[in-house]
C-alpha cells in the first residue's frame, strides 16, 4: 500500500480550512492541475452504468484521472474503476464505484448496533496487521449518523466516525449505496468532520443529476437477473457475509474497511487563489 498506514489515518479527512502557503504559491498545486479535469456544466459518465450531471461550479474526473487522484492523495486501489466529483474548491470528494453484485432485495432490518460492533470487531482485527507493521491503529467511535434506507430512491447511507489511536486525528467518511438492477453503486464523500454536514447537503443537492442508465436501473428487475447473495445490511460491513466462509467474518470487514476509507492528504488540496487558478483556463470538454 505504499505509504505506512499510519499516514493514511493521519492525514484522512484532515481540515483544508488552514492556510496552505506552500500549496498556494505555487509548485504544489501542479499535480492536481494536470488531472483530466472536467469542468461543469458538463455530464459525468460513471462507467457504463450510469451518468451525473456536473453543474456550474463542480468538477469531474473519469477512471483514469481518479486512479491518478488516488495516487496523488495516497489512496490504497480498491481494484475497481473509481469517478469522481468535487466542488471546485476541493474541499471534498465523492468517489464513485460500481460493484456488480447483482440484485441486492431491500427488504431486510437494519440493526445499528449489531452492525457497529461487527465493523468494531472487524476493526480489531484489522489493528493486529497494523500493529506488526508499526502502523497506527484505529478505533471506531460510533455512528456519525446510523444507517437508513430511502425505499423510494433506493439507496443506503451512513457516516461512521473514528479517530488514529496515535496522532488522535479524528477520521469521517460517509456512505451511500444506490442500489441498480445488476448492482450497487458505491460512493463515499470525503470531507473534514467539521465540514461533513456541508459536504453532504452539497453532494445531496447533486443526486437528482445522477442516473442509472436505461436498463440498469433498481425498478428494471427481470425474472432470471442474477441476485446479490446478501441484503442491505451487508452492505454496510461491505458484503462480508457473503464471503465470510471463505475469509472470516472479521477479517472480510477489515478488508473492506481498508479498501473504502478515504483521505485528503493537506499540503496538496491548496485553498483561495490557487485552487481558481487551478480550473480558470479549463473548459466543459477537458477529458
Amino acid at each position: 500500500m505504499g505509504k505506512p498506514w499510519m499516514f493514511l489515518l493521519a492525514a484522512c479527512v484532515l481540515a483544508l480550512t488552514t492556510a496552505l502557503p506552500v500549496a498556494a504559491q505555487g509548485s504544489d498545486a501542479d499535480p492536481l492541475a494536470k488531472l483530466p479535469w472536467q469542468v461543469g456544466p458538463t455530464k459525468g459518465q460513471v462507467g457504463n452504468r450510469a451518468t451525473i450531471d456536473v453543474p456550474d461550479g463542480y468538477v469531474f474526473l473519469g477512471a483514469d484521472g481518479t486512479r491518478k487522484l488516488n495516487d496523488l492523495m495516497e489512496n490504497p486501489p480498491t481494484g475497481a474503476d473509481e469517478y469522481t466529483i468535487a466542488p471546485q474548491d476541493l474541499r471534498w470528494f465523492a468517489y464513485f464505484t460500481f460493484d456488480e453484485v447483482g440484485y441486492v432485495k431491500d427488504d431486510d432490518s437494519l440493526d445499528a448496533e449489531d452492525l457497529l460492533s461487527s465493523i468494531k470487531k472487524g476493526t480489531e482485527q484489522s489493528n493486529e496487521e497494523r500493529r506488526s507493521r508499526g502502523w497506527d491503529t484505529m478505533t471506531i467511535d460510533g455512528w456519525s449518523f446510523k444507517p437508513q434506507y430511502d425505499k423510494q430512491l433506493n439507496s443506503l447511507e451512513w457516516a461512521i466516525l473514528a479517530h488514529a489511536d496515535q496522532s488522535k486525528h479524528k477520521i469521517v467518511n460517509y456512505n451511500t449505496r444506490l442500489l441498480g438492477r445488476r448492482g450497487v453503486m458505491q460512493v463515499i464523500v470525503v470531507s473534514d468532520p467539521e465540514g461533513l454536514d456541508k459536504a453532504v447537503a452539497q453532494f445531496k443537492s447533486l443526486m437528482p443529476g445522477y442516473a442509472y442508465n436505461d436498463g440498469e436501473k433498481y425498478a428494471q428487475f427481470k425474472e432470471g437477473d442474477h441476485i446479490a447473495e446478501y441484503g442491505l445490511a451487508a452492505l454496510v460491513t461491505g458484503g462480508a457475509a457473503a464471503v465470510a466462509s471463505k475469509k472470516g467474518f472479521f477479517a472480510a470487514i477489515a478488508v473492506f474497511l481498508a479498501k473504502m476509507w478515504k483521505l485528503l492528504l493537506i499540503g496538496l488540496v491548496a485553498v483561495g487563489a490557487a485552487i481558481r487558478k487551478l480550473f480558470s483556463g479549463k473548459d466543459s470538454s477537458a477529458r
